[in-house]
């Protein structure tokens, strides 16, 4: 893989779908459809899978593209392939909370390690570079890169944690398993912006224990990977990998590598 050109080709396609998915969020209003299994799907959604799908077809026509809005990608595998959430958080989208992402990523042999993060409404964008450490760009942002700033992982103080959950997804299971910790703070947040806060030290540990995909995740724990955190399955403590038959993730922890993870 030529990650000079992926890195330029996902941050381009980013803002590409952002402009759009923002366009549709500022317009008086936009029309939401239920999918088969319940959950929400808008215009958004769908013109932004468009954009990065044809993109990413064109400059990487030999890579398998699995992407959440198109079902017949779901039953496709292979070592290395792209993958995308075009809209993350489409709730937080459809109550114009902000907190929705753009996702972009590329797994090989089960690990994400490359990817965009793009949070158009927050105006912040993280990704990592072609040699894997992750900066967030500075905006404006424009068709060329401008100023960024390398990101890394807290150093973490264990008696004075800082925890980041969901903002749509938190129940009792979390806040008891949250709660075998020394807390200083708790912030929420929607979508795969959780994982970005624990990449650049705004929080130290995410745990997620509720259903996801990895179209859901793969970009964001790329940008954390290349922060120097670390993503586990909650079951067992062993690395969160990619590429599994269904797509869906285990319950995970996201956290920097400081914080002395509890078992669940």
């Amino acid at each position: 893989m030529d990650y000079e050109k992926l890195v330029t080709v996902m941050r381009t396609l980013a803002l590409e779908a952002g402009d759009k998915i923002m366009e549709i969020y500022n317009s008086d209003d936009f029309e939401v459809k239920t999918k088969s299994d319940e959950s929400p799907v808008t215009a958004a959604d769908e013109a932004a899978d468009a954009l990065i799908s044809d993109g990413l077809r064109a400059a990487f026509p030999e890579v398998l593209l699995v992407t959440e809005e198109q079902s017949a990608s779901h039953g496709q595998t292979a070592p290395t392939f792209l993958i995308v959430d075009p809209l993350d958080g489409t709730k937080e989208f459809i109550n114009r909370r902000g907190d929705f992402t753009v996702n972009i990523a590329l797994v090989e042999d089960g690990t994400p390690v490359r990817g965009v993060v793009y949070a158009p409404a927050r105006d912040r964008m993280f990704y990592t570079l072609a040699d894997g450490s992750t900066v967030e760009e500075l905006g404006p942002f424009g068709a060329e890169p401008g100023e960024v700033k390398p990101i890394r992982v807290a150093d973490s103080d264990n008696d004075a944690l800082m925890v980041v959950a969901s903002k749509s997804h938190r129940d009792q299971a979390t806040d008891d398993y949250i709660g075998k910790y020394a807390v200083k703070d708790m912030t929420s947040a929607g979508s795969s912006l959780k994982f970005c806060l624990v990449a650049t030290g705004e929080a130290d540990l995410y745990p997620r224990l509720g259903r996801t995909m990895e179209w859901d995740t793969a970009a964001g724990h790329a940008v954390l990977l290349g922060a120097g955190g670390q993503v586990v399955r909650f079951d067992d403590l062993t690395p969160l990998t990619y590429g599994k038959a269904d797509y869906a993730n285990p319950f995970f922890i996201a956290y920097a590598p400081g914080v002395a993870l509890k078992e669940g």
